[in-house]
């Protein structure tokens, strides 16, 4: 069993940053593939950014040049840099781990996060 703990939501001006964080319970970066998705009032639960245990990365268009996605080993937690932020971006954004050998998928709670002036 994977524990996932998001932090880092809150309500920013469009043009700011922000950085979320997901702490896992244990080492898993290697054996599992690290997601941030988000769900818009409304809308379906969409890819953000992710990172493969090979370390490839992938990003949804609408993020691409903004956002960077980066895991930190030593203290088993993924983060989601978000710069240049836009209104459309407000959503709860959602940590996943997900690993097809293990037949496993983990979320976490969701953390909030609101673009406005």
């Amino acid at each position: 069993q994977v524990q996932l703990v998001e932090s880092g939501g809150g309500l920013v001006q469009p043009g700011g940053s922000l950085r979320l964080s997901c702490a896992t319970s244990r080492s898993i970066f290697s054996m599992y593939t690290m997601s941030w998705y988000r769900q818009a009032p409304g809308k379906q639960r969409e890819l953000v950014a992710q990172f493969n245990s090979g370390g490839s990365t992938n990003y949804a268009d609408s993020v691409k040049g903004r956002f960077t996605i980066s895991g930190d080993n030593a203290k088993n937690t993924v983060y989601l840099q978000m710069n240049n932020l836009k209104p459309e971006d407000t959503a709860v954004y959602y940590c996943n781990a997900n690993s097809n050998y293990f037949r496993a998928d983990y979320w976490g709670q969701g953390t909030q996060v609101t673009i406005s002036s």
